[in-house]
């Protein structure tokens, strides 16, 4: 829909940039809200949550490289290309990279996991729901063609060069349900983590109803 939120000169912020660092932002400052009010020290929340960030970023990159390595070995620049930079990783290895660092950070720093986890997990799928909105700014992650009234029509060129979105068929806007469904599991989560009675609740109750999302979406 809009690639692009604005330029200036040869410059362009792109709306899929933006909307994910603001879901990061924001999902890390209610992180650190609840696992302050869960007794847990903000200052180590903060620096867990940029840690699992930066490792997800990296480990998404690094295993889109992997996967297409036959292409990269070839050609060892593209590695450090725009194109390259710009492309949003392989989520598998980001997810990875990240629970592996989170682990190590809690066992060094003694941070207790599920309640940790627990406090977390609200801030993770506010997060995903604004960051869903820039997928669906960017035409990514589309679902599949579709003649229901909600179907949406993709026609910026941009998006089909930069991700390869299909112009003028109406599709499936997956990006949105599933933004809505992280909406809503955002607030059946901070309902639950007040009233939690065991650590690991939260988390898991997450893990289930997004997967259950995934499984239907």
């Amino acid at each position: 829909m809009f690639p692009q939120l604005f330029h200036i000169g040869r410059f362009g912020l792109p709306t899929y940039g933006f909307l994910v660092s603001l879901g990061v932002l924001v999902g890390l400052w209610i992180s650190v809200r609840n696992s302050e009010k869960q007794g847990i020290d903000p200052e180590r929340a903060w620096n867990l949550g940029i840690l699992v960030v930066l490792a997800g970023i990296i480990g998404a990159k690094i295993l889109y490289i992997l996967v297409d390595w036959n292409f990269y070995v070839n050609h060892p620049r593209e590695i450090f290309s725009v194109s390259t930079l710009r492309a949003g990783g392989v989520f598998s290895g980001g997810l990875l990279a990240a629970l592996v660092c989170a682990a190590w950070y809690m066992r060094k720093h003694h941070l207790p996991a599920l309640a940790t986890s627990d406090a977390f997990a609200p801030g993770l799928a506010l997060g995903h729901a604004i960051g869903r909105v820039g997928c669906f700014a960017a035409g990514c992650c589309w679902g599949r063609p579709t003649h229901a009234f909600w179907g949406v029509t993709f026609t910026n060129p941009l998006a089909n060069e930069l991700v390869g979105t299909p112009l003028g068929r109406a599709l499936e806007p997956t990006q949105l349900f599933e933004s809505a469904v992280e909406l809503a599991n955002f607030f059946v989560l901070t309902w639950l983590l007040k009233r939690k009675k065991f650590d690991g609740q939260v988390i898991g109750a997450y893990l289930f109803l997004y997967g259950v999302a995934r499984f239907f979406l």
